[in-house]
């Protein structure tokens, strides 16, 4: 049974962007909404009303208003929103341009820097101007190979504003893996740094640019921001030139701002790529804004006063999701490193001395802290701090109770779930109501998410597929060398036609919470019963001996027993003992069925570079089927344990 955790003050709610929300809908359309389930039902039976008031709320900057909202909205996929409009997505980023601080710059070598909203929108105005003059047009790629820093903001927003299309990978991707996403795209510029820092050490990204540039012919100009180092050696980068040498030395400079159509283009983004090629997924200009704009402004309830951080690499889509706050005019903080260097309470020091008020972060750092026993609230001054969110994989009951206890008790505690594919979440947090231990909030307004069963029936207080019913503005709006669409349908479309099937396996109860259960292509079978991954971990974590874990479904003899693999913590082995406290974990908290029939103790556990575990490539190593892109892991070498396991192939 859930337990209430926390609930906002009526002065909280008062104050929320949410309550002002509500007030303007009940203006408007004459109604009388009380609270936030009252306006979640009122957003998805009238979709194209709440848009509408989304973009006046968020006060969209805009040439030239639309002419409809969504000329379909029984159309999935391939309805059209807010045709007729055209804006700019930098334009809209760049509304303030006073003495505020825009951008807190914090890396590993812990030189600070800080950029007000003036200075960034004349750095925006350089690089921009510099990029017009080298030949960069609307529709051309322009991608980033760099760290979380802000010259990698000022490029986006630099790109953007001319209407190219921005896309990025953070310098931890192997070559192949940057291959694999730009090659498919044809970019005609790069930006990199030189480097970047991880747990004490500077790592070259020269000479892996080097090689990727051999392979990517299209590139017509390399810009480099020194980082590690003041004056690295870029003779070995064909057109390659300093950023400082790059941008315009010029001052005072207007941007002209390129007007585009709405559905414009604005970044591709990519899928995990662990089954494959990537998929490059096309995301519009207005949608994307405006669906960040409801997020930021609605569900976290972001405002011009906020410090608000998210631990995040520009490979991630919490970096573009976190990046929109700027049209908010919060003060955003960005940090390039390990989030355990040179101390495992390293961003927590950093919220004191930033005073940040919203800290977003991954279940896997809620998890690691817990682990290491850090205790931030009472190492650290976190009394600005309102919201931790967390993002990544489903956040167990315990580091719910963890965040409350050793972090902040006053604060909103936001699981979010969502997709890089939105580029935003299907269910978030709601800062006008209660936080309930392993449960999100609610489901996101203007999303029609409901749970699904095996026959595609919706049900209540059981499990079932992540399925959303109509648009929405961040839909793709195709992907890339995808002439008629069909791998675009087949991602989503290809279970409930008509319907969008996320892959997720959740639950949603009676007061509109939702429980994540993991990916449901990973779900297991075991004697024919769903059970999701999620549920397992949860118990593994009470197990202090384990650092981590991951299981998969084996197939043997006609049907599927389930198989856990843990990492122990250093210095700690595996025993018949521990076995056996795992085991009864989790037949006393979960169910028999949950119980693993096999427990092998592994060095390392494969993740993504967006730090998701990958079930998937476990399971196909186990079942000896290739994993046909491991670049797309950030530790790809830790497949190989899994290769021909004695214990897999006994009873």
């Amino acid at each position: 049974m859930s337990k209430l955790l926390w609930k906002p003050s009526e002065e909280r709610i008062r104050q929320t962007n949410m309550v002002r929300f509500i007030e303007a809908v009940n203006k408007a359309h004459h109604l009388q909404i009380q609270d936030y389930p009252e306006l979640y039902q009122w957003s998805i039976d009238h979709i194209p009303d709440f848009w509408a008031e989304m973009w006046n709320f968020a006060d969209i900057i805009a040439s030239q208003s639309y002419e409809t909202v969504i000329d379909d909205p029984d159309k999935m996929p391939g309805a059209n929103w807010f045709s007729g409009a055209e804006l700019n997505f930098a334009e809209n980023l760049l509304r303030y341009r006073d003495e505020q601080i825009a951008l807190i710059f914090r890396g590993e070598d812990q030189v600070v820097r800080k950029i007000t909203y003036a200075a960034l929108y004349q750095e925006v105005a350089r690089v921009a101007k510099s990029l017009r003059d080298f030949g960069v047009t609307v529709g051309d790629r322009v991608v980033g190979f760099m760290p979380n820093m802000p010259e990698t903001i000022i490029a986006m927003l630099a790109s953007t504003s001319i209407g190219a299309t921005w896309s990025s990978c953070s310098p931890d991707f192997g070559i192949k893996g940057v291959l694999d996403r730009f090659g498919q795209i044809k970019p005609k510029v790069l930006f990199t740094a030189n480097g970047y820092f991880f747990k004490g050490q500077k790592i070259d990204s020269l000479g892996k640019i080097a090689s990727i540039l051999k392979e990517l012919p299209t590139i017509e100009k390399v810009v480099v921001v020194p980082y590690t180092e003041q004056q690295p050696d870029i003779s070995q980068l064909p057109n390659g030139i300093y950023y400082d040498d790059f941008k315009s030395s010029a001052s005072g400079l207007e941007i002209t701002f390129a007007q585009l159509p709405f559905s414009h283009p604005l970044y591709i983004m990519y899928s995990s790529g662990t089954t494959g090629l990537p998929k490059c997924m096309v995301q519009s200009a207005g949608g994307i804004l405006i669906n960040h704009m409801k997020e930021l402004m609605l569900h976290t309830d972001l405002k011009r006063e906020d410090t608000i951080f998210y631990f995040t690499t520009c490979g991630w889509m919490m970096w573009n999701w976190v990046v929109s706050s700027l049209a908010i005019g919060a003060t955003l903080v960005l940090y390039d490193g390990n989030p355990f260097h040179p101390a495992p309470g390293a961003l927590w020091k950093m919220a004191e001395e930033e005073k940040i008020t919203i800290f977003g972060t991954s279940a896997g750092y809620i998890a690691a802290l817990q682990k290491a026993e850090v205790k931030p609230g009472t190492e650290y001054d976190l009394s600005a701090l309102k919201a931790v969110l967390s993002t990544g994989s489903p956040l167990s009951v315990e580091d719910f109770e963890f965040i409350y206890r050793e972090v902040k008790a006053d604060l909103q505690l936001a699981s979010i779930s969502g997709g890089t594919d939105l580029n935003g979440c299907f269910i978030s947090g709601n800062p006008t109501g209660p936080v309930y231990t392993g449960e999100i909030q609610c489901r996101n307004l203007a999303m029609k998410v409901e749970s699904w069963d095996e026959a595609g029936h919706p049900v209540i207080n059981q499990q079932g597929e992540l399925v959303c019913l109509a648009p929405f503005p961040s839909m793709p709006i195709y992907f890339w060398d995808d002439p008629d669409g069909m791998k675009y349908h087949a991602a989503y479309f290809n279970i409930y036609p008509g319907v969008w099937r996320h892959g997720d396996y959740i639950e949603i109860n009676d007061r509109g919470g939702v429980v994540m259960y993991g990916r449901s292509d990973a779900t297991l079978n075991p004697g024919g019963v769903r059970i999701g991954t999620a549920e397992i971990y949860r118990q593994v974590e009470l197990v202090p001996e384990v650092e981590d874990c991951v299981v998969i479904g084996q197939n043997w003899k006609n049907d599927t027993r389930v198989i856990l693999f843990v990492k122990m913590k250093e210095g700690i082995e595996l025993t018949d003992d521990i076995r056996n406290q795992i085991r009864s974990t989790i037949r006393a908290n979960a169910s028999p069925r949950h119980v693993p029939a096999k427990i092998i103790a592994v060095p390392e556990i494969p993740y993504t570079h967006n730090m998701k575990k990958v079930e998937l490539a476990v399971k196909k190593i186990v079942h000896h089927q290739p994993v046909l892109n491991k670049d797309s892991l950030s530790n790809p070498a830790a497949l190989e344990f899994y290769n021909d396991i004695k214990e897999l192939q006994e009873d």
